[in-house]
């Protein structure tokens, strides 16, 4: 008997465990790091350009984000969760996803002229025509992304993100401070894209003949298909206030509301994503094993929410010295908006970590469902709320996002095989005490002499989190020590 054949199922799953550690600290530590520095040259150069070039950007964002729902990645988590993965199925994957991105760029190169009529913006145009050219760099990371995450190897992944979160970082404060305006946001991406392309090849050695006949990887187009349907859904509930906006709203208006969305959206659209990731390699490794994946996902919620909440109540209680302080005097007033922002943001993120653990189990369907579902719900509340401005759209997210999530869980808990109560019971502790934490912070921002908005954000940020590590500290420690131990990696 080999040795391989000789490991015990608990070796196994200590093994698995140990992978899911070490990615989850590679792609959390080095996505900190790289966000660091990203945000560093994101918060400079939003001082130097206008919201109107952030405006202007946005608009260009619906295209571009509803034609990347559609670049091959679904076809690359198609590959990582096969069974066999041979040269020749990967050579397949490449040929798909070559095709795939080249017919996206020529549709955004045709649909430009249409945006900009559409926004009556004609600098939307040509913003977009070069834009097209991310999509030469996507299958240079989406099959190195494949080949990685089927070997749990998230330490080179990491590796090449932060090289090319620093190209992207440096690009934008350079071009921002040559004067480049609204380009400043086209080329920093475009200079990201290229740099991460070329070390995924690197580090993946995917460097291979593309293949064009597509017999037998059937499999691998249906997956991909039904995950870029519900991919297209989540663009039509993630677009569709800037869609419905961009028509109704000034350019300055516009940029207002988006930058305020980035801020608020940091945590589950920067930190989640990479956790997602890790989570559907090892949900997907661990699927015949439903109530290991059941306990791997309430695990994975709790740590998450643990983070997120403090993030967003905070956020919330302290947004008008912190945009002062980050963006500038001249984005005051978008401290209102990221006030109330943040308060939905738990909802938002809650929802997105039901699609790794259904897709994994090999139900892409359910994530469909839910998009659909999200893709009626917030554009229908969107077009009625944008009749009273930006307070209308954030009255939009309040009133449709609650049915949307309950909608979800009813339909994917039971998949994964996790009761509501457990969910619930999962992220209470961090929630009970990011509350606490809010009404502190709140409290004593009532109390507070006058004083420079640094110093003031500074005092409310280190009492906030005192009083939310206090409170942790005692009425939840199990969640701290959770946490000590997964970073310490001692499994239990």
């Amino acid at each position: 008997m080999t040795e391989a054949a000789a490991e015990s199922p608990n070796q196994a799953s200590e093994s698995l465990r140990d992978q899911v550690r070490s990615a989850v600290i590679w792609r959390s530590g080095t996505q900190i790091l790289g966000q660091m520095i990203t945000w560093a040259s994101t918060f400079l150069v939003i001082r130097i350009l206008s919201p109107s070039d952030y405006g202007l950007f946005a608009m260009t964002q619906v295209v571009l984000v509803l034609l990347n729902m559609l670049n091959g990645y679904g076809l690359a988590s198609a590959l990582v969760r096969r069974e066999q993965a041979d040269r020749h199925a990967q050579r397949q994957l490449f040929g798909m996803l070559i095709l795939l991105n080249l017919a996206l760029a020529a549709a955004q190169i045709a649909a430009a002229p249409y945006a900009a009529a559409y926004y009556r913006q004609p600098e939307v145009a040509n913003l977009l025509r070069v834009q097209a050219l991310l999509y030469l760099a996507t299958p240079f990371i989406a099959l190195p992304y494949a080949l990685l995450s089927r070997s749990m190897d998230f330490k080179h992944q990491a590796q090449v993100n932060l090289v090319s979160a620093l190209a992207g970082a440096f690009t934008a404060l350079g071009c921002a401070l040559y004067g480049l305006g609204v380009w400043t946001l086209v080329l920093a991406p475009i200079a990201l894209f290229f740099t991460r392309a070329i070390g995924m090849t690197i580090a993946a050695r995917s460097l291979m003949w593309p293949s064009f006949d597509f017999r037998g990887a059937g499999d691998i187009a249906r997956y991909g298909g039904v995950m870029a349907a519900g991919q297209i859904f989540w663009f039509l509930q993630s677009q569709a206030d800037v869609f419905i906006a961009g028509r109704h709203f000034s350019a300055h208006d516009l940029g207002i509301y988006t930058t305020s969305l980035f801020l608020t959206q940091i945590f589950v659209s920067k930190f989640v994503p990479p956790l997602n990731e890790v989570a559907f390699s090892a949900y997907a490794r661990m699927q015949k094993d439903r109530a290991a994946v059941a306990a791997a996902f309430v695990k994975s919620a709790r740590i998450i929410m643990v983070v997120g909440l403090p993030f967003y109540l905070g956020l919330a209680a302290t947004a008008h010295p912190l945009v002062e302080v980050v963006l500038g005097p001249k984005w005051v007033e978008a401290a209102p908006i990221v006030h109330w922002l943040a308060l939905a943001m738990p909802m938002m993120t809650i929802q997105t970590l039901f699609a790794p653990a259904s897709d994994a189990l090999g139900h892409p369907e359910i994530g469909a469902r839910n998009g659909f579902t999200g893709a009626m719900l917030l554009p229908l509340a969107f077009l009625v709320g944008v009749n009273w401005g930006i307070e209308g759209l954030i009255a939009a997210w309040f009133a449709a996002y609650p049915l949307y999530l309950g909608i979800s869980a009813w339909r994917t808990l039971p998949v994964i095989g996790v009761k509501a109560r457990e969910l619930v019971d999962a992220i209470t502790p961090a929630a009970m005490a990011a509350v606490a934490m809010a009404l502190v912070v709140s409290l004593l921002d009532d109390v507070l002499p006058a004083m420079p908005a640094i110093a003031r954000l500074g005092f409310l940020v280190c009492t906030g989190a005192a009083a939310y590590g206090a409170w942790l500290a005692i009425f939840a420690r199990g969640t701290i020590e959770e946490v000590v131990d997964m970073v310490r990696k001692r499994g239990k």
